[in-house]
């Protein structure tokens, strides 16, 4: 895949790349944004610019794409396998297993954990594999790495399981019957979420493996987005974005802000820090700019601000408190710097 960069003089926007392929995946890290395409393709463009500065072909197409915190390192995956990329220069490692690999998480700069079939593959920058778990029921639909790294929280149909480092066996299933399609772990452990494919969100305290569903959703909850506080969750599965509470006892008992703007949210992520501000896609195009913890519970919020597109919305990722990327279905990725993290 390749891309154009330019400049716009659209108000807010810092520039505007054009890549030859539907994305379906963006990642920032550092000084660095990559972006997914259906079709195996991955950009990694410099995010003050969109100046293109690598990119590799995963073969059978791409599902996501995720950067290292120090953004030195990229690993992306697809239905028939996964790849490793390295900034120093060295050859990319493109690994075609003939599985589905759903997703990638960093642990740290060193390792990171890859979704392949039915277990999870944790790899050193090599590519070679520090360990594995064992055999889920199914095929593994998400992971993520529970306090920096010290565990591994693998999701597959019936369970999310967690493993700690080395760990084959998981040390921890928290079992629920039905399909995971989303997996979200607040960044101060506490607590384990998982969107599912029968339109609710099932709640874990880690503590004690409490556990909570919260049901009536319009559809399957296929995202789901901790701040870094880790006291709100965003979700989709309804014409309105849900905001739940998790600070204090956590949400059992209480009602969702709702955030009212795309008839189908298409993406999902908040701003750096920890000023309530969450960004939303939807397939009309528009991307709204929330203060998603204003209010009260129950309370139907507005957005703050717009900014429309003439494609649906694929991925959102911010690059640092200052820069929002999008990427649109008809392969524009555009770049919007905000005001400061106090305001939007």
């Amino acid at each position: 895949m390749s891309a154009l960069a330019s400049t716009s003089s659209a108000a807010g926007t810092a520039w505007e790349i054009a890549v030859d392929d539907a994305p379906v995946a963006l990642s920032a890290a550092g000084d660095l944004i990559a972006v997914a395409g259906a079709e195996g393709s991955v950009v990694i463009a410099d995010a003050a610019t969109g100046t293109e500065v690598g990119g590799l072909e995963l073969p059978g197409g791409a599902l996501s794409v995720a950067l290292s915190r120090d953004a030195q390192h990229l690993a992306a995956t697809g239905p028939t396998g996964y790849a490793l990329w390295s900034r120093s220069g060295g050859p990319t490692l493109t690994v075609e297993t003939g599985s589905w690999s759903s997703v990638a998480a960093w642990a740290d700069n060193s390792r990171v954990a890859v979704a392949s079939g039915r277990r999870a593959l944790v790899l050193n920058l090599q590519g070679e594999m520090l360990w594995a778990t064992e055999p889920a029921a199914s095929t593994v639909t998400d992971l993520a790495w529970i306090r920096d790294g010290r565990r591994l929280a693998v999701a597959a149909y019936g369970a999310v399981r967690a493993h700690e480092r080395h760990t084959e066996k998981p040390v921890v299933t928290y079992p629920y019957v039905g399909s995971h399609l989303a997996l979200a772990v607040a960044p101060t452990g506490r607590w384990i979420c998982s969107g599912n494919q029968d339109a609710s969100i099932h709640i874990w305290r880690t503590r004690d493996a409490s556990e909570l569903t919260m049901s009536g959703y319009r559809e399957k909850v296929s995202r789901l987005a901790f701040d870094d506080t880790g006291y709100w969750l965003a979700a989709d599965g309804a014409a309105d974005v849900t905001v739940w509470d998790f600070s204090g006892k956590g949400p059992a008992g209480t009602a969702p802000r709702s955030l009212r703007c795309h008839e189908t949210v298409t993406a999902l992520a908040w701003r750096p820090g920890g000023a309530g501000h969450l960004a939303s896609g939807g397939h009309d195009g528009t991307v709204a700019l929330w203060q998603a913890t204003a209010g009260r519970p129950q309370a139907r919020l507005r957005p703050v601000r717009t900014l429309d597109g003439d494609s649906a919305v694929a991925a959102l990722a911010w690059s640092g408190p200052d820069l929002l990327a999008t990427a649109y279905r008809d392969g524009r990725v555009r770049a919007h710097r905000l005001p400061s993290r106090n305001s939007l």
